[in-house]
């Protein structure tokens, strides 16, 4: 391996991790860093300042570019659009998950949608990836003063809009793990007991797989929902519990096959959110890691 295929190598996950947290796309963000590597092998790393920052700007420009074709794209998408899930190794201390879902949990994608391209970039480079200032406006083309402009506001809008809860991880597993028990035992009141009262429930099916094209609202919809699929799959249907997007989620299988992957919003006590990834184009990567 040469000195310009080991720089390129050793930065790949943090030009995936740009390109991810731009798109909510893994397949996408796969293809942005090979598109990055074309483009690295026909450059000359000793006629650059900085290969990283090189590398790094040319990640976040071309993530930019496909999230504006990407949004025009969403407006017709059939449903509702939730990010490609992805499973998280546990990290080995709670306050590293939890700093870990404050950077990739499904919610934190979801909010970033609200951005525009150009905002979301410059957010992500400066509060996740540490980069000062004159290293954004020299990665997204735009001036010092207009990158802190996009900065401010796009942290104020996030501020606004992001959960109200601070939960510890473990706390956050103790509620999944009774959820997951409930659902497998079909037992209503329980599941019913473990919702906030106006939960809401967000499907993505793609037009692939049935979904609803509205947020399922109130706990006694939502039990119903996960009682009516216990009821009809049974033993055929187990739930496991995963760490996707840095946060427990539940990963539900139905004969064997991967259904969907699920991320929750607590408050500590009581499930708030639920987002359901049903697109089987969006669940490839993950259903692959369990075909084995």
């Amino acid at each position: 391996m040469d000195d310009s295929t080991r720089t390129f190598d050793q930065l790949r996950p943090r030009l995936e991790g740009i390109a991810y947290r731009m798109l909510g796309s893994m397949a996408e963000a796969e293809e942005v860093v090979q598109d990055v590597w074309l483009r690295w092998h026909e450059t000359d790393p000793a006629t650059l300042d900085s290969a990283e920052a090189w590398l790094v700007t040319i990640a976040t420009r071309l993530s930019i570019d496909r999230l504006r074709s990407a949004k025009v794209r969403r407006e017709h998408y059939v449903g509702i659009w939730l990010p490609e899930p992805i499973l998280t190794d546990s990290p080995p201390t709670p306050d590293q998950m939890l700093e870990r879902a404050d950077e990739v949990s499904t919610a934190f994608l979801m909010l970033l949608e609200r951005l525009s391209p150009e905002a979301r970039a410059a957010f992500l480079l400066r509060e996740v990836f540490d980069a000062d200032y004159p290293q954004v406006s020299e990665m997204i083309g735009k001036s010092e003063a207009a990158c802190r402009q996009l900065v401010h506001r796009a942290k104020a809008q996030l501020r606004e809009e992001r959960p109200r809860f601070s939960v510890s991880p473990d706390a956050h597993r103790r509620l999944l793990g009774d959820f997951a028990a409930a659902i497998t035992d079909g037992n209503l009141a329980a599941l019913k007991s473990m919702l906030s009262e106006g939960a809401e429930l967000i499907g993505d099916g793609g037009g692939k797989v049935p979904s609803f094209g509205k947020p399922l609202v109130g706990s006694q919809r939502i039990a119903q929902l996960y009682f009516a699929s216990t009821r009809r799959h049974g033993a055929a249907m187990r739930v496991e519990i995963a760490n996707i997007n840095g946060q427990w989620g539940l990963l539900r299988f139905i004969d064997g096959q991967l259904e969907s992957a699920q991320s929750f919003e607590t408050d500590g006590q009581r499930i708030v959110r639920i987002q359901v990834q049903r697109n089987p184009d969006k669940l490839a990567r993950l259903a692959a890691k369990f075909s084995h």
